[in-house]
């Protein structure tokens, strides 16, 4: 019993259309609003903070400095680069005594820092030029880079 050629069409159709389909890629962490509103300003501490949303990826250099949540949504199609589609950063700033005296939520809106959601009780983050570095690299990250992979 012999196949039709056209059965063999089908096959390869079907790899070549779920080659296309496009693949989400998530990096980083960053609590969410939820968990956010469960950490309370002049209340909590380092160690509170760690037990409620847990350690982030990034803090601060200096002592009595913030700590930074960073998570970039990437999708991949087919034979394209990656693309950077949305990307966060939360930071938690601490005083001098190790409680929490701001939560912020930053996204970007057309290449510029945005401010999302804000629990200040003072002027802000101290730490904002890290904030701008971690924010500006928009779309320059390239994950197979962090693979081995070429460019």
């Amino acid at each position: 019993m012999k196949f039709p050629a056209i059965w063999l069409v089908f096959p390869v159709l079907f790899v070549v259309l779920s080659a296309c389909s496009p693949v989400q890629r998530f990096h980083g962490y960053a609590p969410d609003d939820t968990q956010l509103s469960e950490i309370e300003v002049g209340r909590d501490t380092r160690s509170s903070v760690a037990e409620k949303v847990g350690r982030p990826g990034m803090s601060g250099v200096m002592e009595g400095s913030s700590w930074y949540y960073v998570q970039s949504d990437w999708v991949e199609q087919g034979w394209r680069p990656p693309v950077e589609v949305r990307r966060e950063v939360v930071a938690i700033s601490f005083d001098g005594s190790d409680r929490v005296s701001n939560v912020e939520r930053f996204g970007l809106d057309d290449g510029e820092v945005v401010p999302l959601s804000r629990r200040v009780t003072s002027t802000g983050t101290s730490g904002g030029a890290l904030l701008r570095q971690l924010l500006s690299n928009f779309g320059q990250f390239n994950p197979g880079q962090m693979l081995g992979g070429r460019r």
